[in-house]
Order: C-alpha cells, then sequence, then structure tokens
C-alpha cells in the first residue's frame, strides 16, 4: 500500500445506505432518459356555429397529433376531421391528451387516418386521456379507427364525456389484441380504457374495460375466449326504443364472432367479440347509419379514409 506523508491513505468504504441510494439515483437516471424519449402530445379542438355552418374556430395540437383539414362532404352542418398520430405509434411513457369542446348547436365527426398502434413496452404505462364537452344541441361522432395491442404493450385511456341537455354523443372502440396475422397472441402486458359519459352532474355510462396480458385471459371465456378483437358502440344522448334494440339485433350479419345489443338509460350500448375487423366495423356502420336517421336525421357518410 502506498504511503502518503507516511500514513496510509483513507479508503472509504460505501455504506448500504450509500449503494442502495447509488443503486436508486441509476435507476432513476434510466427511468428519466425512458420517458425523455417519449411523447407529451397534446390536441386542442373547438367547434362552433358561424353563419350557420359548424367551423373549427379553435386547433391547438402538440406533437405527435396534427390534424388534417376541415372536410364537408354532407354539407355546412357537419365537420369532418380526421386525426394524423405522426410517430406512427404508441410507446411506453407516452403521454397523450385530447380536448374536444363543442359549442351550442355544433356537429362534428371525428375520425383517425390510420389504425392506432400500441407498441410493445420498455416497463413504461403508454396513457391517453380525453375530455369531450358538448353543449346544448351539439353532437360529436367519434369514430377512431381499430387499436392493435401488441404484445407486452403496458396501455391506459381515460375518455370522459360531458353531455349538457339535448345533447348528443356517439363513439366506439375497435380493439384487436395481438399482431393477429403473424400469429401474435397478448400474452403479457396491461391494457386498460375507461369510458364515462355524464350530464348534468349524474353519469349515465360508466364502462371500466381491463385485460393483462397471459395465456389465461386469452382463453377464457371471461376474457378474450381465443377471439382477438373486442367492439364496443355506444349512442348517448336520448331514450332508445326497445323496437330500435331489435332493429340493431337484426343488423348482424357476421357468421363467427358474438354480440350483445343493450338499453342504456339514455341511449344504446352493442358489444362484440369475435375475429374479424371488417365484421365488427360493417355492424358497427350499420347500427350507426340506424341511428342517425333515427335520432340525428341524417344519412351515413363515410369518412373518405375508411376502406371497408
Amino acid at each position: 500500500m502506498r504511503l502518503i506523508d507516511g500514513n496510509p491513505p483513507i479508503i472509504k468504504v460505501p455504506t448500504n445506505l450509500e449503494k442502495c441510494h447509488t443503486r436508486m439515483t441509476i435507476a432513476n437516471v434510466d427511468s428519466e432518459q425512458k420517458l425523455s424519449n417519449a411523447w407529451h402530445g397534446n390536441l386542442e379542438l373547438t367547434y362552433g356555429v358561424r353563419s350557420g355552418a359548424t367551423q373549427l374556430l379553435h386547433d391547438r395540437s402538440q406533437a405527435p397529433f396534427k390534424l388534417q383539414r376541415s372536410f364537408y362532404p354532407e354539407g355546412n352542418e357537419v365537420c369532418h376531421n380526421v386525426i394524423l398520430h405522426t410517430a406512427g405509434g404508441i410507446v411506453g411513457g407516452d403521454r397523450l391528451s385530447m380536448k374536444l369542446q363543442l359549442q351550442p348547436q355544433s356537429q362534428a365527426l371525428i375520425t383517425t387516418a390510420a389504425a392506432s398502434k400500441l407498441y410493445r413496452s420498455n416497463g413504461q404505462e403508454a396513457r391517453q386521456t380525453i375530455q369531450v364537452h358538448v353543449a346544448e344541441g351539439a353532437c360529436l361522432e367519434w369514430l377512431p379507427q381499430e387499436t392493435i395491442v401488441f404484445d407486452q404493450a403496458i396501455y391506459r385511456q381515460d375518455m370522459r364525456v360531458d353531455l349538457a341537455p339535448s345533447a348528443q354523443w356517439l363513439g366506439w372502440e375497435i380493439t384487436r389484441f395481438g399482431r393477429t396475422a403473424r400469429g401474435e397472441q397478448f400474452l403479457a402486458g396491461n391494457w386498460r380504457s375507461h369510458t364515462e359519459v355524464w350530464q348534468a352532474g349524474k353519469p349515465l355510462w360508466i364502462d371500466r374495460q381491463w385485460l393483462p396480458g397471459s395465456e389465461l385471459m386469452v382463453q377464457s371465456p371471461h376474457g378474450l375466449a381465443n377471439c382477438p378483437i373486442v367492439g364496443s358502440f355506444a349512442y348517448i344522448g336520448q331514450v332508445v326504443e326497445p323496437e330500435l334494440v331489435t332493429q340493431a339485433r337484426s343488423l348482424w350479419q357476421g357468421s363467427t364472432g358474438e354480440i350483445g345489443v343493450t338499453r342504456l338509460m339514455s341511449g344504446l350500448l352493442c358489444r362484440y367479440r369475435g375475429h374479424s375487423t371488417t365484421e365488427v366495423r360493417q355492424w358497427f356502420v350499420a347500427v350507426w347509419q340506424l341511428l342517425r336517421l333515427s335520432y340525428l336525421g341524417r344519412s351515413t357518410c363515410l369518412p373518405r379514409v375508411w376502406q371497408l
């Protein structure tokens, strides 16, 4: 041992507490690096009626969100918009938020440019929050294309819709678990989707869906029952007559999937579990057409970005 001034050097041995602190510091740095590579995107849209036409009055977007210009394929009453996700998919650590506001009597239809992809997670949860406010006499049609959940993805979506009296909202969610064309299943990960619709401080529909990735949940009749695709379609805003429930069921033309149709307090709920995106979307579109004619007074106008 080398001597300094004739004395042995002082060697500091790290204590257990210091070792623990070092490990925590390294872990925190690693976590911060992961989050620094994540997207923190925002989208804010406000619609209002001006000169008899629904117009997009406010549009603020932060990457990876981008909004295409407004379209009016069915006249000035309904404004159509398409949301782009320029990153191509959602990864662990992403924090995305949308705020959609419809002023009185405005009418908007919003969809997405392509299927959303939830990639395999790096250990972090990806999260998306959607807040919707629909004023008196207004209506929002929220019709995103399907979501593909990769194996080992960790994702949570929270959507809250607040309706004023006489306001209406309809929306659907179609989710595919695993890249089935590659034989992939959702064997690990976590997927949550929470939707709430409120009016005048009262809940009209609260939906909690949770699927932990595992072979058990893929096979269980209480999970996917070996069906990779699930879908939910809800209309909220007016009391639906029993005859319309029967009509919605009769529109089902599929051969392999399972469906359910339920009357809500002020609306209608359709569920699907099966193997075909085409099958579920064709049924949802048929029910959408029925609801549009019955409660919105207009026929179906398919967004041109869809490929049915």
